[in-house]
């Protein structure tokens, strides 16, 4: 009578354990960019877009693009370290983005749209600080991109998530364009590849994503 429940638990013995995950915290100014650039690396899982770094407690796009909450677009990227490790993520992170900007980025500027890599453990801020190190000599120049503790993350409207792949119809200064094409045309307005092939030449991992 028990034999059933023991076939049970031989399965469950015998069933490969779930992959364990890693989360990077990164802003690279346009929350939207960010996703769709990591959205094609091999051992992405998931990425939710947002803001951190702030003391404002929820805050909406609106409230952060208006500036005064000290929150930082940012993404929050789920990777199977197997796969992909977290100083990889980092290196394809410094080379999508001009870490020499304290600004902004391209042409989206205030503190909101500043770059920042936000550390969840001391591994992680040792891991940062060679990223930068090697972002600096390849550059010629000291980056400016921070390197700060993990604040709340809090994950954008669902309007924001996903946006460069979504097919839904909005109204743009372009016309009626799916998300999609208006994440295209607003990437290319903004001057985002321009700058960071001539930053980053061959080694920039992301042109025209």
């Amino acid at each position: 009578m028990f034999r059933p429940l023991a076939l049970l638990a031989a399965a469950l013995l015998a069933a490969p354990a779930a992959a364990e995950t890693e989360t990077a915290i990164l802003a690279g100014g346009c929350f939207w960019c960010v996703e769709s650039d990591f959205h094609r690396v091999e051992g992405v899982v998931d990425i939710t877009v947002g803001f951190t770094g702030g003391e404002v407690e929820a805050p909406s796009y609106d409230q952060v693009v208006r500036g005064g909450t000290g929150h930082l677009e940012a993404a929050e990227i789920t990777f199977d370290p197997a796969i992909i490790s977290y100083d990889q993520v980092l290196h394809l992170f410094f080379r999508s983005v001009d870490p020499l900007d304290d600004g902004g980025q391209f042409c989206d500027r205030g503190v909101h749209y500043t770059t920042a890599i936000f550390v969840q453990s001391e591994a992680q801020r040792a891991s940062a600080e060679a990223a930068a190190a090697t972002a600096s000599a390849e550059l010629g120049e000291t980056v400016v991109t921070p390197i700060r503790d993990a604040m709340t993350f809090w994950s954008a409207e669902a309007y924001h998530q996903g946006f460069h792949r979504s097919t839904e119809l909005i109204l743009t200064r372009y016309g009626p364009q799916t998300k999609a094409r208006a994440y295209k045309l607003y990437r290319a307005s903004c001057g985002r590849d321009v700058r960071v092939r001539a930053l980053w030449g061959d080694d920039a991992p992301f042109l025209g994503g």
